[in-house]
């Protein structure tokens, strides 16, 4: 027997019992099996021992803007790693040599890692969006405090209007507010979920205006131009970026194509001389 058939025995072996304890989960509601009960508790260790750091699963968690706890991430890393190892057995046939060692280690730790690489590519995306919010979001605010409207309530109704990634963030967390959680605790969580530039100095206005109960419209009115300001320079940067590729198309594609037709024009010409 091959090493390759051992390795696709044990891991349909683990596959089968995984089938079974989910089988079970789905037909009882009872106390979880052991081997269930082992791989949540070891999901909920290893999630807390990463989530406690700054930039942990936690924080990337967060700044993805899900809704995901620590150990239900963890208990997803640890399932991705055997189902990439089980993925890999079925191409270890056609790998050349000694790459179908090198795939069989790598997958599980693919499968492994996967899960933050996307993390860390959603928080990207949402950065981007709310950067591009920010302005927009913050008018929209410094016109609901100047209509006489509390800072909590203000949050809420922008939330409540706005249909962008940054006012469902603050309404969100304006109702943690209301059920009762501190606004510390709230604006900290805001500034957890939208990792994008300017985040904290909106979350400083928000508890300064919150602990001295002044409107925040002045600070709220320069973040906005702030926004302005980033997102034109951000534009010009990409305007600046974009030209030598331009110039690059223009060399590659046109000037090719017009000297074709130069040449394709000169050609009857070039022919009756020689005939």
């Amino acid at each position: 027997m091959t090493r390759a058939s051992v390795l696709a025995a044990l891991a349909g072996a683990l596959a089968a019992v995984a089938i079974v304890e989910l089988a079970t989960a789905r037909r009882t509601a009872r106390r979880p099996k052991p081997i269930a009960r082992a791989a949540r508790a070891l999901a909920r260790r290893l999630g807390a021992a990463r989530g406690d750091t700054p930039g942990g699963l936690g924080a990337r968690i967060d700044a993805a803007g899900l809704d995901a706890g620590v150990g239900e991430v963890m208990a997803a890393k640890l399932g991705a790693a055997p189902v990439a190892a089980l993925a890999a057995l079925a191409f270890l046939p056609l790998a050349p040599g000694r790459l179908g060692h090198a795939l069989f280690v790598g997958a599980p730790l693919a499968g492994f890692f996967g899960p933050d690489l996307w993390l860390r590519s959603r928080a990207r995306r949402r950065a981007r969006v709310i950067e591009g919010e920010q302005a927009e979001v913050l008018d929209l605010l410094r016109v609901a405090v100047g209509a006489g409207l509390g800072t909590w309530r203000a949050l809420a109704e922008v939330g409540r209007r706005h249909p962008g990634l940054l006012a469902a963030e603050l309404g969100a967390a304006a109702r943690r507010v209301g059920f009762g959680v501190p606004p510390d605790a709230a604006l900290a969580r805001f500034e957890r979920r939208c990792p994008a530039t300017g985040t904290h100095a909106l979350a400083a206005a928000l508890r300064r205006a919150d602990r001295l109960g002044a409107p925040p419209g002045r600070a709220l009115a320069a973040l906005a131009e702030d926004a302005r300001a980033r997102r034109a320079r951000r534009s010009a940067e990409q305007a600046a970026r974009a030209a030598p590729k331009i110039q690059l198309v223009v060399a590659l594609l046109l000037v090719p194509s017009a000297m074709l037709l130069v040449a394709a024009a000169l050609m009857p010409a070039v022919l009756g001389a020689s005939a």
